[in-house]
């Protein structure tokens, strides 16, 4: 890679986009999770790290801020983290950050799109150590997203798509193959 780029990850929850953040960080990326922000936020305000409160922030940040709320709140993070290497930013979520970091990095900003069933997602999301969700929080989760992030967009014009259906060796080697492509 000549210049720097910066690489978001977006999917559905529990498609797998922290896996592949993580596959990207352990090639030598820097690691920005947009969630952070909704943590931080949740914690300044003295609440229990939970679905619902993390969806109220969330919606709250966005309200104060805009639907690029995220894009716009981690930018300086990037850009620092530009300065020195490449970036991997875990959660990309709405139509909005994703216009607002074309614009900002042009061709610099590459999106990865992670897919999974909504069966293995949900079973995935019920079964993770930190906040885990019910089948129904999953659910609602989803329409959430789809309902009220816009997030379709930045699914459908992903620059690439990795399938997250299989094993986590091939999940390695697909992003293995994209890093490589990026080079």
């Amino acid at each position: 890679m000549n210049r720097m780029k910066v690489v978001s990850i977006v999917g559905m929850p529990g498609s797998g986009k922290s896996d592949v953040a993580t596959m990207f960080r352990d090639k030598g990326f820097t690691y920005v999770r947009f969630g952070d922000i909704t943590d931080e936020e949740v914690k300044k305000q003295g609440l229990k790290l939970n679905e619902k409160n993390e969806r109220q922030t969330r919606e709250s940040l966005r309200k104060q801020y805009g639907m690029d709320a995220y894009a716009r709140l981690s930018l300086p993070r990037i850009d620092a983290a530009l300065k020195t290497s490449n970036v991997v930013v875990d959660g990309l979520y709405s139509w909005e950050e994703y216009t607002f970091l074309k614009g900002h990095y042009g061709d610099d900003f590459i999106v990865v799109a992670v897919w999974s069933s909504p069966q293995a997602r949900h079973t995935r999301l019920g079964s993770r150590k930190i906040r885990p969700l019910t089948p129904q929080d999953a659910a609602g989760r989803d329409r959430a997203e789809i309902e009220n992030l816009n997030k379709g967009g930045p699914i459908s014009l992903a620059d690439f798509t990795v399938l997250n259906d299989s094993s986590l060796a091939d999940l390695k080697q697909q992003v293995e193959r994209i890093i490589e492509r990026l080079k």
